[in-house]
C-alpha cells in the first residue's frame, strides 16, 4: 500500500488543480468503503497535533520556500497546517458540515501565501503534501485495525484524492487573485510616486523608499524627456491649450495631471545602449513624460537626443540635468519649456541648446507683445511680400548674417538678400547691425513660428 500511496502522489505533482467536482466526493463508494473511512479519519482527528507536527516537519525538510516562514515564526505555520487539517480532515467525515469551511480555510492560505511571496508551486506542494500524508494515515490507520479493509479504502481513494485536487484549485485561484490584487497595488503606488516626483511634491522622508521602489539612485544625476501625445495647433502655446502644450501657470504650479497607464509602447525609443533606455515612463493628458538616468559626460544629453527615434510629426522635448530624484519636478517643468519650444512640425528639442526659445515660450504674452512691435509693421504688407522678408531674415540669421550663404539658401543673389534687409529696416526702423535690434528680432521671429502670433 504505501507503494500505491508514493505512485499516486508523484502523478499529482505532475498536473494541475482540478475545478471543483460537480458531485459529493462520495458519490462512488459504497456504504462499506465509507464507513471504513469514517473510522481511520475519526482516529486523524483525535491525533491532530501529532499528524500537524510531522507536516511541519516534513514541509522545513522537503520544501524549500516555506524554511524561512517556518524559521521565522513556526507557531504560526504550525497553525495555519493545523487548521486547514482540521477543516480537510472534517470533511471527509461530515462534508456538508466542513466543506464551506474547508474552503474559506484554503482561499485564506492561498491569499497569504500570495502576500508573504511564497511561490504558488510550493503552496501546491504543501497541500499535495498535506493530502499524502492523510492518505497514509488513513491507511496505516485501516490496516492496525483490520489489514482486510484496506481493499475498501481503496474504493474511495480517487475520492480523496479528487477532494486533494479541489482544494488546489481553490487555493491556486485565490492566490492567482490576490497575486493580481498585489500587482495592481504595487504598480499604483509606483504610478502615484513617479507623479509625486514629477509633479514635485513628494516628501523628502519618501525619497529613499522612492528610489527603492523605483531602482533609482536618490542622488543620482537625472534628466526628463517629454513627448507630446498630439499635434499642436497654431497658438497653442500662446493660449495655454490643445495637444502637445501645457500652459505656463499650470507648469509654474508644478501638476502633472495623469490618466491610467496603458499597455502601450513608448511614444519614443531610446537607444539601446543609454542608461535611460529603460526609462520609468509616465503619462499626462498632453504628453508622456520619461524619467532619465544619466551616468555619462556633459555631452550625454546631446548625444541622447540626437540618437532619439522619433517618429516623423512627433514633437519631444528633453529638460537640463538635475542632481537627486528631488529635483525631478524642475526637471520636468524644463522638459515642458523644451516640449513647448518645439516646432508643430515635429522634431526633438534639447533645452540647453534651444534657450532663447525657451525664453520665448516660457513668457508666451511678453513675446507675442515683442513680436508685434517689431514685426507689426510688416503686418501691413500685402502677405505674399511680408513672407519673403520674414525668410530672408530667418535664413540670414540662420547663416550667421551672411547674405552669399542666405542667398545660396534662398536660390537668389546676395544682393537681392541685402535688399530686402534694408526694406525691413526702412519699415521697423530697426538696425540689423545694430547687437540690441539683432536680438529683439531674432526673438520676435521665434515668437512667431512658435507661438503663431
Amino acid at each position: 500500500m504505501p507503494q500505491v500511496v508514493r505512485s499516486r502522489n508523484g502523478a499529482l505533482h505532475g498536473r494541475s488543480p482540478i475545478p471543483p467536482l460537480p458531485h459529493r466526493f462520495r458519490s462512488l463508494a459504497d456504504r462499506e468503503s465509507v464507513e471504513v473511512l469514517h473510522r481511520a479519519a475519526r482516529v486523524l482527528v483525535a491525533s491532530l497535533p501529532a499528524l500537524t507536527d510531522r507536516l511541519v516537519e516534513a514541509l522545513y525538510a522537503q520544501e524549500p520556500a516555506y524554511r524561512a516562514a517556518i524559521d521565522s515564526d513556526r507557531a504560526e505555520v504550525w497553525q495555519e497546517v493545523h487548521h486547514s487539517l482540521r477543516h480537510n480532515v472534517g470533511s471527509l467525515i461530515q462534508p456538508r458540515e466542513f466543506r464551506e469551511s474547508a474552503h474559506r480555510t484554503s482561499r485564506w492560505i492561498g491569499e497569504i501565501r500570495a502576500e508573504q511571496g511564497v511561490p504558488l508551486d510550493a503552496v501546491l506542494h504543501a497541500f499535495r503534501m498535506g493530502g499524502a500524508m492523510v492518505w497514509q494515515d488513513l491507511v496505516d490507520e485501516t490496516a492496525r485495525r483490520d489489514p482486510d479493509d484496506i481493499r475498501l479504502l481503496v474504493h474511495v481513494a480517487a475520492d480523496v484524492w479528487n477532494f486533494v485536487d479541489e482544494h488546489c484549485g481553490v487555493v491556486a485561484d485565490a492566490y492567482r487573485q490576490a497575486e493580481r490584487r498585489l500587482s495592481w497595488r504595487r504598480e499604483n503606488r509606483q504610478r502615484l510616486m513617479v507623479a509625486a516626483l514629477l509633479d514635485g511634491t513628494a516628501r523628502i522622508a519618501d525619497l529613499a523608499e522612492a528610489a527603492e521602489m523605483l531602482g533609482l539612485p536618490e542622488q543620482g544625476r537625472y534628466a526628463v524627456l517629454a513627448v507630446a501625445v498630439g499635434p499642436r495647433g497654431p497658438g497653442a502655446v500662446a493660449a495655454g491649450g490643445g495637444h502637445g502644450a501645457v500652459p505656463a501657470a499650470a507648469s509654474d504650479a508644478g501638476a502633472v495631471r495623469h490618466r491610467p497607464v496603458s499597455a502601450a509602447r513608448p511614444p519614443v525609443a531610446l537607444p539601446a545602449a543609454h542608461p535611460g533606455a529603460a526609462a520609468l515612463w509616465h503619462p499626462g493628458p498632453d504628453a508622456e513624460f520619461a524619467i532619465l538616468p544619466l551616468a555619462g559626460p556633459p555631452g550625454e544629453l546631446s548625444e541622447l537626443a540626437a540618437a532619439l527615434d522619433v517618429p516623423a510629426g512627433t514633437r519631444a522635448g528633453i529638460g537640463s540635468a538635475v542632481e537627486g530624484l528631488a529635483a525631478l519636478g524642475d526637471a520636468r517643468r524644463l522638459a515642458e519649456t523644451a516640449l513647448r519650444a518645439c516646432p508643430a512640425s515635429g522634431g526633438t528639442v534639447l533645452l540647453d541648446e534651444h534657450l532663447p526659445d525657451a525664453l520665448v515660450v516660457s513668457s508666451p504674452a511678453l513675446a507675442g507683445a515683442l513680436a508685434d512691435r517689431v514685426l507689426g509693421p510688416l503686418d501691413r504688407l500685402d502677405p505674399a511680400d511680408r513672407d519673403v522678408i520674414v525668410e530672408t531674415l530667418t535664413a540670414w540669421l540662420d547663416a550667421d548674417g551672411s547674405a552669399q550663404r542666405a542667398g545660396a539658401r534662398l536660390y537668389c543673389h546676395r544682393n537681392t538678400v541685402l535688399n530686402r534687409l534694408r526694406r525691413f529696416e526702412q519699415l521697423t526702423g530697426r538696425c540689423l547691425t545694430r547687437p540690441r535690434d539683432a536680438v529683439e528680432v531674432s526673438l520676435a521671429l521665434a515668437a512667431r513660428r512658435l507661438l503663431g502670433t
